[in-house]
C-alpha cells in the first residue's frame, strides 16, 4: 500500500496506537522516517525503534512510552502535520515556531537533516515544518 504522504501517516499510525494503548506499531522503513524516528527517540517521545522486515517489506516497530500508573497515559498527546504535499511551509531562522510554549516540538527538516526547533535555532537555520509534537 502506498501513501502519497508518508509523514502524516507515520504521524497518523503513531497517535492512533497510542490511543489505542499498543505497546508497539508497525511503519513501512524508509531513510527519512528513521531519521524522524531518532528525532521522536531523542525528545524521549517513543522508546526506540528497530528495524524489521514483515512479508519480505522493511519496516521499523516503534515502541510506544506511557506514563506509569493504573491507567495508561502517553507521552504523545497530540501530533499536527504542518507542510503538506499540497502546501509546503518553509520557515527562516527567526520564525520557527514554539509549540505550547517549548512543551512540545517542531520537527524541521533543514539543511542539516531532520531536527527539532531548539537544535534549528541553535545552528541558525530555517527550513521545512514537517510538524508539531506534544
Amino acid at each position: 500500500m502506498s501513501a502519497t504522504d508518508p509523514i502524516a501517516d507515520l504521524f497518523t499510525r503513531i497517535l492512533n496506537s497510542t490511543k489505542r494503548g499498543h505497546e508497539t506499531v508497525m511503519i513501512p522503513a524508509s531513510r527519512f522516517k528513521a531519521n524522524v524516528l531518532g528525532v521522536f527517540q531523542a525528545e524521549g517521545f517513543i522508546g526506540g525503534y528497530e528495524e524489521v522486515t514483515v512479508d519480505t517489506h522493511p519496516a521499523f516497530q516503534v515502541k510506544l512510552r506511557y506514563l506509569g500508573g493504573r491507567e495508561k497515559k502517553s507521552l504523545i498527546t497530540g501530533i499536527r502535520r504542518v507542510s503538506k504535499p499540497g502546501r509546503r511551509v518553509y520557515v527562516g531562522k527567526t520564525e520557527i515556531p514554539r509549540v505550547m510554549g517549548g512543551l512540545g516540538v517542531a520537527l524541521l527538516s533543514t539543511s542539516k537533516g531532520v531536527v527539532t526547533d531548539r537544535e534549528a535555532r541553535k545552528s541558525g537555520v530555517g527550513g521545512e515544518v514537517l510538524g508539531l509534537i506534544w
